[in-house]
């Protein structure tokens, strides 16, 4: 059932395409972003940054429409081509692990959203998806896909290793991350109505990384089919841009959680309302990580202990008790230290599973934490029965690779 088309990508010329890209603007500190703006006139920071070539903090609709004259001049200047014919584009990625991740960039359905074909499995907020809508809006253009996953698929497998091993690849770069990256482009009509048609014997495909994004392509799309009077369902605006990969390339780490301090409880008081749902041993200094669902490590005072749920104290009536994430937030992180709002209190931070428990001990022995938690990561499977039953994950349950660059692939509206 889900629908997904060929588009014109707007990409970077061969041979600056690895100075073109970027991580998320977000991702970078003022000190990396400014370093590389000031030395990289080719990077995509400066024109999702526009401010900088004139040393000022522009925001809201102003930033937006210096965002687009940006990017026009990067296109002026022939640093962004257009390509002539719609195109599929298989994308590969090594990262500096060594873990390859190998998929499809392609133009997927806004109304595959809104009917659930394409599920989700984080809530999003509101204002956040309002905001990148008028953004998309006024800019024109999309840069970074959404991170989407499908059933594996034995021929759709066998395409992309054919494309890969029989054609020149339009880019291959390492970024200063070590990333390397490999493009190639599909265009021969028969391999992309082969690659349709394949996705389109499927019953659904999953949202991996990218929640807001696709909620506010979904917003444009129904701002901008209302405010045209001859919608007929092919405009870009029915489409956003994502990478398709199957689900055994998706990696997924936890989230590990910092917490403040101990709620008003001294550390004796703490440990024994933990008692009441878990099974305690002190580990001492050894840096005991997790190896199973419901099992979780915690850095105290000094000293690691592992806690393994006391199963009687707790139901699962749903996918979602099950999860770890959630299990932590309804036993320890709520009653017990106070913290409701995982989004937007202060008193707690996350580490993704990429660090070992050494960064947690390390965070909590500089006295700006009190105690630390660690965590199995959820895998596939739980993200989609989550996703299958309508419900969403707390905060920060999962983090997700492949992490994708912007400005590689551009998908215009």
């Amino acid at each position: 059932m889900p629908k997904i088309i060929p588009f014109k990508a707007v990409k970077p010329t061969r041979a600056i395409v690895g100075l073109v890209a970027a991580r998320p603007y977000q991702s970078y500190t003022v000190d990396e972003r400014e370093s590389r703006m000031a030395y990289n006139p080719y990077s995509f920071l400066h024109i999702v940054n526009p401010g900088y070539k004139y040393d000022q903090e522009v925001t809201g609709e102003e930033r937006y429409k210096l965002v687009k004259n940006r990017y026009l001049e990067f296109k002026e200047d022939g640093v962004f081509v257009k390509d002539k014919k719609p195109s599929f584009y298989v994308y590969k990625i090594v990262n500096r692990h060594g873990q390859e991740f190998n998929g499809i960039v392609a133009a997927t359905s806004a109304e595959d959203y809104e009917k659930d074909i394409i599920k989700k499995h984080e809530d999003t907020i509101s204002k956040r998806e309002e905001t990148f809508k008028s953004y998309l809006q006024t800019v024109g253009f999309n840069a970074e896909p959404v991170l989407l996953t499908y059933p594996d698929n034995a021929l759709i497998a066998q395409i992309i290793n054919d494309v890969q091993n029989t054609k020149y690849a339009e880019f291959e770069f390492t970024m200063t991350y070590r990333d390397t990256h490999y493009l190639w482009k599909i265009d021969d009509a028969l391999t992309i109505a082969t690659i349709q048609s394949e996705f389109e014997n499927m019953d659904t495909i999953y949202i991996a990384d990218g929640h807001h994004r696709s909620a506010s392509s979904y917003l444009l799309y129904k701002d901008e089919k209302v405010k045209n009077l001859d919608h007929n369902g092919t405009e870009s605006y029915n489409f956003f841009m994502s990478y398709l990969i199957p689900e055994s390339d998706l990696v997924i780490y936890e989230f590990n959680r910092l917490i403040k301090d101990l709620n008003g409880l001294t550390k004796e008081e703490f440990l024994i309302k933990l008692d009441a749902s878990y099974r305690i041993e002190n580990r001492g200094l050894m840096a005991y990580k997790p190896s199973k669902p419901h099992h979780f490590s915690m850095y105290l005072d000094g000293e690691f202990y592992s806690l393994y749920l006391r199963k009687t104290c707790y139901t699962f009536k749903t996918s979602l008790d099950a999860l770890d994430a959630q299990l932590l937030y309804k036993t320890i992180l709520q009653p017990v230290l106070g913290i409701n709002d995982l989004r937007n209190d202060n008193r707690i931070s996350y580490v993704n599973g990429h660090h070992d428990m050494i960064t947690i001990k390390t965070s909590v022995d500089s006295g700006e934490f009190t105690v630390g938690f660690g965590m199995c990561p959820s895998n596939v499977e739980q993200m989609k029965q989550i996703a299958d039953e309508g419900l969403t994950m707390p905060p920060k349950s999962t983090y997700i690779l492949p992490k994708l660059r912007s400005g590689i692939t551009i998908y215009e509206y």
